[in-house]
Formats: structure tokens, sequence, C-alpha cells
């Protein structure tokens, strides 16, 4: 395969990358991890007249009609910038959740006012003991005539406190040997009776929850796919949202290695650049090496997804691989940078953080080494 971006997604990616040094610089992110709520509602509804909502949703739908590829290359940039805000929860996965699992009346209903900016979407699938396995869901959706009733609670739920609309993964029927059955997804409206969202304290300053459901009442009409059926499409789509998190790491990755390799050629000790000390050159090749192996393996992974060709594998792959390479290639970047590098006042440190975030979200390296075991028959 050819892991170059085609001339379009070339001029999307330099696009993003001039809109967001305009707009995202290292002290808005600063601002938004401050910031009650957590994003830039005038940025948002510009990035909504780029098409960036919608860049993966059908021109049916008012979308762009693009591909998983096209959307790594602005998520690669978005981590080059340190962007926070619902833009992960909203595009990739609130609407992964609805292109795979929802029919084409909830499409018409959900998707356009996303598209436009107007609606913000988030996942909750996250219980008590933290695990991204179908034995970690006991949230309850029981029917009573026309509804459902559910009862339970979701943690580490991100942007929940500004989402419109919650994709709810319960447990509708019994538990099986392997926990796969019985799991069925809705589309939840935050604003419905019943609902409380309690903020939770982040390492990276991005917004996560818990959401706590007591007697909610879900129409029949709100259930996504099929009943019982439910964990197929969420272990596809939090599959598609790992690599997607990778291309994240991409541009995150970039950036540490523009800030530490200039200074490495620019800062003189003993009479020389210490980029000349065989030691700082080593981490800088270092950082190299594990900056490129991520693009490859991140963007075959979203090849694949793209070509609807089988991805699981290369998915689990590239999110082990990346969850220790961003974080080890960002110490490397203090190492080289030195002291001031761990200073709040120098951006270096944004990224550290985001790197230790993304480690653990949507499964860490160990978990997804065992998803790469299983795929392999070991």
């Amino acid at each position: 395969m050819d892991y170059e971006f085609s001339k379009t997604q070339k001029i999307l990616k330099d696009e993003a990358h001039r809109f967001l040094a305009k707009e995202c610089p290292s002290d808005v992110v600063r601002e938004m991890a401050e910031d009650e709520i957590g994003y830039s509602r005038d940025m948002w509804q510009k990035m909504a007249e780029l098409d960036w909502m919608g860049i993966m949703v059908p021109e049916q739908y008012d979308g762009m009609g693009g591909s998983f590829l096209d959307m790594t290359a602005l998520l690669s940039e978005m981590g080059y910038h340190c962007m926070q805000g619902p833009y992960f929860a909203t595009v990739v996965m609130g609407g992964l959740c609805i292109l795979e699992a929802a029919n084409d009346t909830q499409k018409a209903d959900i998707l356009p006012p996303v598209c436009r900016g107007e609606r913000l979407l988030s996942v909750a699938w996250v219980e008590s003991d933290g695990t991204y396995n179908p034995e970690g869901i006991s949230m309850t959706a029981e029917l009573q005539g026309d509804e459902y009733l559910l009862n339970g609670t979701k943690l580490f739920v991100p942007y929940a406190h500004v989402a419109d609309r919650l994709v709810c993964a319960t447990r509708t029927g019994q538990r099986t040997d392997d926990n796969h059955s019985g799991i069925t997804l809705f589309v939840v409206n935050t604003r419905q009776p019943g609902i409380s969202i309690e903020p939770l304290i982040t390492m990276a300053g991005d917004k996560q929850s818990a959401v706590n459901f007591k007697n909610v009442r879900v129409s029949k009409d709100n259930l996504l796919g099929q009943l019982d059926q439910g964990w197929g499409v969420l272990k596809k789509v939090l599959l598609m949202a790992a690599v997607a998190k990778c291309a994240e790491m991409i541009g995150g990755a970039q950036k540490a290695m523009d800030m530490a390799v200039p200074y490495a050629k620019g800062r003189e000790q003993f009479g020389r650049p210490v980029g000349a000390f065989q030691a700082v050159q080593h981490h800088c090749a270092n950082m190299l090496t594990y900056s490129d192996t991520l693009k490859f393996m991140a963007y075959q992974a979203a090849w694949r997804i793209s070509e609807r060709l089988p991805f699981e594998k290369e998915a689990s792959m590239c999110k082990a691989w990346g969850s220790d390479a961003y974080r080890r290639l960002v110490a490397l970047a203090h190492q080289v940078v030195g002291g001031m590098g761990f200073m709040e006042e120098y951006d270096l440190q944004l990224y550290f953080k985001h790197a230790k975030a993304a480690e653990q979200v949507l499964g860490d390296a160990d978990f997804h080494r065992e998803l790469v075991a299983q795929e392999m028959q070991m």
C-alpha cells in the first residue's frame, strides 16, 4: 500500500494546520483545560463550516462523504496542536456508532445537526470495573410497554456535560458464557429526567464525567441496531476509535520532536550544540523510530478500515505500540530539553499529559497486546 496521503488529503491536512495554528495556540489549550465547558463554541462553529463535523458522514445526511483515512489527516493536526474538545467524542465515537448501527430514520434525525455543529454526541460504556470488555457492562434496560427503563452508572464519559445525545451500552438479556450477547445500544437524550452528570478530574484537562441513570425512560425507537446484539457494533467502533486516537498521537509525537530537535541543535554546552553529543543523538534517533513506526502501523490500519478490509489485529497492534511509543517519545523529548521542559510555561508538558491520557484511553498496551494474541489464536 501507499503510505502517502492523496492530494486532497494533503490539502485537508494543510488547511487544518493553518486553521488550528491560528485558532488553537497553546494558550487556548491551557484556557480550555481550565474552562468549565472545555471547548470554544466559536471555534466549534468554524470547524463545522469547514465540514469537519461531517467528514465521514454521507452527503445525503449533509456530510462531506469522506473516508476514515481522510479523518486521520485531520486528527493528526488536532494532536499536533493538542486540541481539547468534544470532536473525538462527537465525530469519531458517537458518529461511528450512528453510522454503523442506526437505521435510516435515526441517521436522518441525528447526523445533519451534528454536521452543522448544532448537536454533540458521546458514548457511555465504561462502568465501575474500568474494563473495555463486555462483562463490565451491567447497566440495565428493562422493557416496560413501549419504553425501556435504564438504570446504572457510566464512568469516564467524554464531554457528557455538553453532549446532547449519549450512545449507551446496556444489558437487556441474560449473560452468556462469553458475555457478548444481551448487550443493546440506545441513543439517550441527556435532558431526560433521571440523568445526573458529575465531572471527574482528569490528567490532561479533557472533560470526563460520571453519568448516573435512575429510571430513565427511553423509547423503543431509540434502540440502535439489533436487540441484544450491540457488542459487535461497539467492539468495532472502539477499535476504529483506537486507530483514530493513534492518529492524534502521531501529531502530538511530531510536535514533541519539533520542539526537542531544534533545541538540541541550538542549545550550546561545553562549546558545542548539545545535539553533537552521542547520547542526545540516540534520543533523537529513538524518537524518530517511535514516530515513524507509529505512522506506518496507524495508517495501515486506517487504510484497511477505509477499504472495508479486516482490521482488528492491525488496530490493536497500532494502539499497543502507540500507547507505549508516544509516552516514551515525549519522555525522551524531555530528556533532550532538560528541566525547562517540565515548566508549566513550556508547551512540552502539555504533550506529556496528552500522552499519558492517550496511553490509557480505549485500552492500554497490555489490553491490546492480549487482543493481538487472540487474533493470532495464541
